[in-house]
């Protein structure tokens, strides 16, 4: 017996190393701006007319975007992306909202792409009110006509600029409740790891405090975000609420593999803002 309990307590000291380890080395395995590479992809897009745009946030960090314009259009989406690499490489994405039709002002977080600073969550949300700042302040656009549209991990943050600033629409596109859920999904071999890590996108929580419409997007065979977490901030959202099942294997890319059904949902929700 006290060499099995030696043995549980030794289990349990490794076990919590790893966690303290997790914890230490936290963003470097959350964030991954150099996957396939941080300045990866075409930085000038054929037929799509992007203006170089820098931001500053307010702890002073630079920042690149692209502000993307189209003719004829009545509201803006600040576009925040998924995770591993970078606005280049999502010229199509912002093709499609654009073709909508409405501007578009895609975000390069800090630390990814031609952004200055260094990837953590409450800078990610900073970021976010720089890019908002700058619709309003710089370009005029007035905050019913912004809707914020996260993807993956963007999810987390155009909900966080929801619940601060005021917006038109919030359209999630493969979100999750939570970091601590999307851990339990993928590290279940890891019990607490979601209460130890300091970065939690308490998307779930966040959404009790906005009023703004909200459309939710998820492809239904999602590799990376499972379809049920979807339901899930679906569920914690308030009305007025909507909700878009794509079929097939897609994460961030439902545009792109049902294109049609999603631009008539796009025009729908925007057309009732």
């Amino acid at each position: 017996m006290k060499r099995m309990l030696g043995y549980l307590v030794a289990i349990l000291i490794v076990y919590a190393s790893l966690l303290v380890l997790l914890r230490i080395f936290e963003n470097r395995l959350i964030f991954f701006p150099d996957i396939p590479g941080r300045l990866s992809g075409d930085w000038q897009p054929r037929g799509l007319p992007v203006e170089d745009a820098w931001l500053h946030a307010a702890d002073g960090v630079k920042l690149h975007a692209w502000w993307i314009a189209a003719p004829g259009a009545e509201f803006t989406f600040v576009a925040f992306h998924g995770n591993a690499a970078n606005i280049a490489n999502r010229a199509d994405i912002y093709e499609f909202l654009r073709s909508v039709p409405a501007n578009v002002l895609a975000v390069e977080y800090r630390g990814y792409g031609k952004s200055e600073g260094i990837p953590d969550e409450a800078g990610l949300y900073l970021d976010a009110q720089a890019a908002y700042e700058y619709l309003v302040k710089v370009r005029a656009v007035p905050p019913g006509r912004i809707v914020a549209i996260g993807h993956s991990l963007g999810t987390a943050v155009a909900v966080d600029l929801a619940s601060q600033r005021e917006v038109g629409g919030l359209v999630l596109e493969a979100p999750f409740p939570s970091g601590a859920a999307v851990a339990r999904r993928v590290y279940p071999f890891l019990p607490g790891l979601g209460s130890v890590v300091k970065s939690k996108f308490e998307t779930g929580k966040k959404l009790a405090q906005i009023r703004a419409p909200v459309l939710i997007i998820h492809c239904t065979s999602d590799p990376v975000i499972p379809f049920s977490l979807g339901e899930n901030v679906f569920r914690a959202a308030n009305e007025p609420k909507s909700f878009l099942r794509v079929e097939g294997v897609c994460h961030e890319e439902a545009c792109l593999i049902a294109p049609e059904i999603y631009r008539a949902k796009l025009r729908e929700f925007l057309a009732r803002l």
